[in-house]
């Protein structure tokens, strides 16, 4: 193999960052410019008759660098969401990728991980109203989450009001014990995996006690009227039309509104009752609602899901 091209780091303590756990990063860069690259010291070498993928290379890790230093982790996902954003051409959608995130006070920085999610967040900042519909693992509710907590914890909202329909994915568990939100608590438990992760377990608990944090079933919304207020809808693909209206209704002044789903897993007897796909068709021309839509590409939870995704999609499940 006949290394020609040469790209040269700032430091080894870079490379090191750039490269990843046992190289993960470097071979993700392999595969997206289809040449074999090695590393020493401070240098890359790579086969390059061309210089396009030289060219790529270092304005991939000038970009890089750039995350780097604003706290953002290198991580296989972001090299290819910034190497996709340069490629594509798009010169807003690889600044958009660097410039937006989510700041929790006394908690994490949360940074998009892909353009779409650049775009959600982006979203949820400008408009009172989002939709975000894709495939399991692309950071739907995580990414409402986080934005809901930095409004929250930032009191620029009152509260979070998290809520999803109470319909269960293929079983039948009966009767659960307990109060209200002993009932309602397994059904919410993403929600709260999500805070969890982006906040201390004593801040969350606190926001509870102080009823800054409302958790119900989305049956306990109607007649209700949320002044002020972040609220989040999960799992909306499994609400029926007359749910969606009447918890789109719910907005009072001052609120923000995340609605989150992923349209093929619907767990109601009738895909065409879902009111997601219903809301999604009907809302598509209000300009003051945003829409964002992620696919298999989208994935972050494990390089695995997003093959699983794949597969289905291309079996047509």
């Amino acid at each position: 193999m006949s290394y020609n091209a040469t790209v040269v780091l700032e430091s080894a303590a870079v490379m090191t960052e750039v490269c990843g756990v046992h190289d993960a990063n470097l071979r993700v860069i392999e595969e997206l410019l289809d040449t074999p690259i090695r590393s020493r010291g401070n240098e890359l070498y790579l086969e390059d008759e061309t210089g396009r993928n030289r060219e790529v290379l270092v304005q991939l890790l000038a970009e890089l660098q750039q995350h780097i230093e604003l706290g953002q982790a290198a991580s296989p996902d972001l090299i290819r969401a910034i190497h996709a954003s340069i490629t594509s051409g798009n010169t807003d959608a690889v600044e958009q990728l660097r410039q937006v995130n989510v700041v929790i006070p006394n908690g994490r920085t949360v940074f998009p991980r892909s353009h779409a999610q650049a775009v959600y967040l982006n979203g949820m900042s400008t408009y009172d109203m989002s939709f975000c519909v894709g495939p399991a693992g692309t950071g739907k509710t995580y990414l409402a989450v986080a934005h809901a907590l930095a409004e929250v914890l930032s009191r620029k909202k009152r509260k979070l009001v998290l809520t999803r329909p109470v319909v269960e994915a293929g079983e039948r568990l009966g009767f659960l014990p307990g109060d209200l939100a002993q009932k309602i608590n397994p059904y919410l438990k993403p929600l709260y995996d999500a805070m969890e992760l982006l906040s201390s377990p004593e801040t969350v608990q606190r926001m509870e006690e102080n009823r800054i944090i409302e958790v119900a079933p989305l049956a306990y919304m109607r007649g209700r009227s949320l002044a002020d207020c972040y609220i989040i809808l999960d799992e909306a693909q499994n609400t029926t039309r007359e749910q969606m209206k009447m918890f789109l209704t719910r907005m009072g002044e001052g609120s923000r509104a995340v609605i989150t789903g992923d349209i093929t897993q619907i767990d109601l007897p009738s895909r065409r009752d879902s009111g997601l796909l219903h809301a999604v068709e009907i809302l598509a021309d209000i300009p003051d609602i945003h829409f964002s839509w992620f696919t298999g590409r989208d994935v972050v939870r494990n390089p695995l899901v997003r093959k699983i995704i794949d597969a289905y999609d291309s079996h047509g499940a």
